[in-house]
């Protein structure tokens, strides 16, 4: 059973950077696509970014185009978000999750994916 676990969130101020980590275990990423997710408090689940089994296609929400990106280590078995100049409208829970390929929302509200972490905190506030 595959299980992922985020890590790197935490408190930043507005124009600052974080990675975020998706780590995983009890399989490989290597037959995974991996897509991050955001929750805002109020808000529904919406998707980041998500990058392809083998790493070669990678796609993003517009709000995030060229500040966000997504990355992918499989002798790591780890997948990466690094997120520059961070706005308060970024602030939410962000959760990484694995599945055949990335789909939109419109397959249903968890975007087709088969494992889910319980996601990471990201405040970005001055």
């Amino acid at each position: 059973q595959l299980q992922l676990v985020e890590s790197g969130g935490g408190l930043v101020q507005p124009g600052g950077s974080l990675r975020l980590s998706c780590a995983a275990s009890g399989s490989t990423l290597d037959y995974h696509a991996i897509g991050w997710f955001r929750q805002a408090p109020g808000k529904e689940r919406e998707g980041v970014s998500c990058i392809s089994v083998t790493g070669g296609i990678t796609n993003y929400d517009d709000s995030v185009k060229g500040r966000f990106t997504i990355s992918r280590d499989n002798a790591k078995n780890t997948v990466y978000l690094q997120m520059n100049n961070l706005k308060p409208a970024d602030t939410a829970v962000y959760y990484c999750a694995a599945g055949v390929v990335c789909h939109s929302r419109l397959v249903g509200p968890n975007y087709g994916m088969d494992y889910w972490g319980k996601g990471t905190l990201v405040t970005v506030s001055s």
